[in-house]
């Protein structure tokens, strides 16, 4: 287990949500697994209140996050927040892990019902196996509807490498973590020129998480990369004897780094590159056209995934509004969230623009955009939305395809419609 796998951003990690009763062992069973004492464990029902993640290595996996959740069970008001913040983990579960302690009813059929509504592949934990053994008949039938069950004993350690083997197992094939972010514009060999830019939100002393991740990537795919501030774009890029294959901005710079980069180099921004990496870039790109239907005071919701100190230009509260005011003409009704919170009513939005997600995983902003299009809410993200609002958006969909193909629908129906 490295320094380096253990540094690992949440967002990169394969998400494993445990749910169950209320004392069945959920906190136990995750202890024993990490070896280590990550959930307070007590024989008190409901012991366990908000989600606890504790990210770990799962050779030959990679590395995993893992969210032991409050019992489904809970009852009272308090309960019933409890239960709420409960299956909000469901949103970002990558694997399910089901853990039951000898009996099985409704609880642990509704979790099954779940996960696989939302197509989560997920193991069964039989735990308190070594006083509360589960009958063979329960395990038979269960195993006959293709659910994958293992026995453990938190206490004895029996079946824990059961369990490891099914987790891996059941792990989805398509894991994040394999994913390129640039790497695959820019090819080995070859040069990206990353712009970032160093004001109020910069992190002294370091870069923020989109750059050093899209940085390793291109280390990792064996391609060059050249970091400058925006003040320094033109002098580098007249510097190479070659031009780049891609030019990544922060998307706060995308007017001036537009300006200087030559139309022949493809232009892009982190954002962007977020938006494919951690969710449905053509989904999001709809999301963007949207904007030309906003009308003064109508209400966007702006979603950051961090919960930052918001400064004085705040991207997401200040920059974002100022834009979007600009291009609309009028006032509008701005509403923010922040982290996991996320409104379960959209239907009152015209708009959601959401962050890059650096710190979500792909499978919850999937579930927001899932859910954003149930209520017939366009849902973009910051980079696209800035380059929509900015004029400057068909030239930062250069480096995708698929993106420049709906723009281009996009225009010929204007077209046909008189609207151009």
């Amino acid at each position: 287990m490295s320094d380096v796998k253990l540094s690992t951003p949440k967002g990169m990690r394969l998400h494993v949500g445990i749910f169950g009763r209320r004392n069945v062992g959920k906190s136990s069973l995750l202890n024993a697994m990490v070896r280590q004492h990550v959930s307070l464990v007590s024989d008190v029902a409901g012991t366990t209140t908000d989600p606890v993640e504790k990210p770990m290595e799962l050779l030959p996996l990679g590395p995993v996050l893992f969210i032991d959740t409050a019992g489904i069970d809970d009852e009272g008001a308090l309960g019933e927040l409890r239960v709420k913040r409960t299956t909000e983990v469901f949103d970002r579960t990558d694997l399910g892990l089901i853990v039951a302690a000898g009996e099985w009813g409704p609880f642990e059929e509704a979790l099954v019902r779940e996960m696989q509504s939302r197509h989560v592949p997920l193991v069964v934990a039989f735990n308190k196996s070594d006083v509360a053994p589960v009958s063979a008949a329960q395990l038979a039938a269960l195993r006959e509807q293709g659910l994958c069950t293992v026995e453990t004993s938190a206490v004895t350690g029996a079946g824990l490498l059961d369990l490891r083997q099914a987790l891996l197992g059941q792990a989805p094939p398509d894991h994040l973590d394999s994913r390129a972010i640039a790497a695959d514009l820019v090819g080995p060999g070859e040069l990206a020129v990353l712009v970032v830019p160093i004001d109020k939100e910069a992190p002294k002393g370091r870069l923020i998480l989109p750059q050093v991740q899209v940085l390793r990537d291109l280390l990792d795919h064996d391609a060059f990369a050249l970091v400058v501030k925006e003040r320094e774009l033109r002098a580098a890029l007249d510097r190479l004897r070659t031009p780049p294959r891609l030019v990544i901005t922060d998307s706060q710079a995308f007017l001036k780094v537009a300006a200087d980069t030559p139309a022949t180099v493809p232009l892009t921004s982190f954002s962007i590159l977020f938006a494919r990496l951690k969710g449905d870039l053509v989904a999001q790109v709809e999301g963007a056209l949207a904007i030309e239907q906003l009308r003064p005071g109508d209400r966007v919701l702006i979603a950051e995934a961090c919960a930052h100190h918001p400064i004085g230009e705040d991207i997401g509260r200040v920059k974002i509004p100022r834009w979007l005011t600009q291009y609309v003409g009028g006032r509008l009704d701005f509403h923010t969230v922040q982290g996991h919170d996320f409104p379960a009513d959209l239907s009152p939005y015209r708009l959601i623009v959401h962050c890059g997600s650096c710190t979500l995983n792909r499978r919850e902003v999937l579930s927001r955009i899932l859910r954003a299009r149930a209520a017939g809410v366009p849902f973009t993200n910051y980079g696209l939305c800035i380059a929509y609002s900015l004029g400057i958006f068909a030239r930062a969909l250069a480096p995708f395809p698929a993106a420049q193909d709906v723009l281009f629908r996009h225009e010929q129906t204007r077209h046909h419609t008189g609207q151009a």
